[in-house]
């Protein structure tokens, strides 16, 4: 004969079972949407490996030290994070413009803003619109070049995926040697394996000065007609929580004229260069 006393208690038991593990559930999962950041109470920010100078000045973005060190740190400011809450990790520039998961909150490392790239990961506004330059050994036979025409027969390097490549295909000449880095890019132009190597204007720069490209390296020029329309903007996971606070915060310090003061700081040295038409 059934105890219906024991069924009742058996089917409240689980029922009551039941509502705990929804209830645990339905408050871990509220506990994970709600946290903005990777980790809690901290703002993670990626850049290269490593972050050349002038954008992160000594590979040490944790410093606040160049262009774009200095952004970061302003716009966590604006979102509310001091400094001490700032976590700097690294990460190559194709995998954070690549679909899919993120361990980092923010991505800051001369990424130009392209629709194509939009359809994997979201976009600030634009914190620089740079320009494309060329860089040279002096003892190379187009180191005298003054026009881009006297180029059109050079071997010409260029980062794959980068808008330095976009532009030196679209302003030079469809042939152009891709590598992974830029590092690879400048040890090729240092053996000879090309004659010129096309990198962001601020970037060409300090490859020079800081004899990155050997005792002899030359900035050509900038590349005419090269500045981007659309700008460099911070990467953020697509779908992002932060993605309208970061918006907010980096047109907020457009307007308010923070980023021209750490233009003028940072850059300025870098950016008077001649232009090759």
């Amino acid at each position: 004969m059934i105890n219906k006393a024991h069924l009742a208690r058996t089917i409240l038991a689980g029922a009551t079972a039941a509502l705990l593990a929804f209830t645990a559930a339905c408050g871990s999962t509220s506990a994970s949407s709600t946290s903005e950041t990777v980790t809690e109470g901290k703002l993670t920010i990626a850049t290269g490996e490593p972050a050349y100078s002038p954008w992160v000045l000594n590979n040490k973005p944790e410093s606040g030290e160049g262009y774009e060190a200095a952004v970061a740190y302003a716009v966590a400011k604006e979102l509310g994070y001091d400094q001490k809450d700032v976590v700097w990790t690294r990460s190559t520039f194709d995998s954070a413009i690549a679909p899919g998961a993120k361990d980092w909150d923010m991505n800051i490392q001369q990424f130009s803003i392209t629709e194509q790239r939009k359809q994997a990961v979201d976009f600030s506004p634009s914190y620089y619109n740079t320009t494309q330059a060329l860089v040279v050994k002096g003892d190379n036979k187009f180191a005298s070049a003054t026009s881009l025409a006297d180029i059109k027969d050079a071997v010409i390097g260029a980062m794959s995926g980068s808008t330095s490549y976009l532009v030196a295909k679209d302003k030079i000449k469809e042939d152009i040697k891709l590598y992974n880095n830029n590092d690879d890019a400048v040890a090729a132009l240092k053996n000879g394996q090309i004659d010129i190597l096309v990198v962001d204007t601020p970037t060409s720069v300090n490859m020079v000065e800081s004899k990155q490209t050997g005792d002899n390296g030359k900035v050509l020029g900038q590349i005419n007609g090269s500045e981007d329309p659309n700008g460099q903007g911070i990467v953020l996971p697509k779908g992002s929580k932060l993605t309208d606070k970061v918006t907010k915060a980096v047109n907020k310090l457009s307007e308010d004229g923070t980023l021209k003061q750490l233009q003028e700081k940072w850059l300025s040295e870098y950016t008077n260069i001649p232009v090759l038409k």
